[in-house]
């Protein structure tokens, strides 16, 4: 009996955890489509409206997902100007890096 309700108490855990980090990726995704989706390709599937912005999805082979945690606190600045600078809170860099390890190829 002891067995079962620690299994069952588990379940619940992960459960929970789930449904907290599934939340996250929504929230992020909410951020990237009104934030990133002008430019980026932000789903699974598809090209980027401007070919020179790197699909989201491929953000793992340029970087570490959680490295990109510092550079969305401290604001993102690339080479090129049409970029524009984003400087992110703690939980929309939580947000945003769900969305991205959610969608990652």
């Amino acid at each position: 009996m002891r067995r079962l309700a620690l299994a069952g108490l588990a379940f619940a855990c992960a459960s929970t955890m789930a449904v907290a980090q599934s939340g996250r990726a929504q929230r992020g995704f909410t951020f990237a489509q009104t934030n990133c989706s002008q430019c980026h390709a932000i789903g699974r599937v598809g090209e980027s409206p401007i070919p020179e912005a790197p699909p989201f999805r491929t953000l793992h082979t340029r970087y570490p997902i959680e490295d990109l945690a510092e550079a969305f606190a401290e604001g993102i600045t690339t080479g090129h100007p049409s970029m524009p600078q984003f400087q992110l809170d703690p939980a929309q860099i939580n947000d945003l890096l769900a969305y991205l390890n959610s969608i990652q190829g």
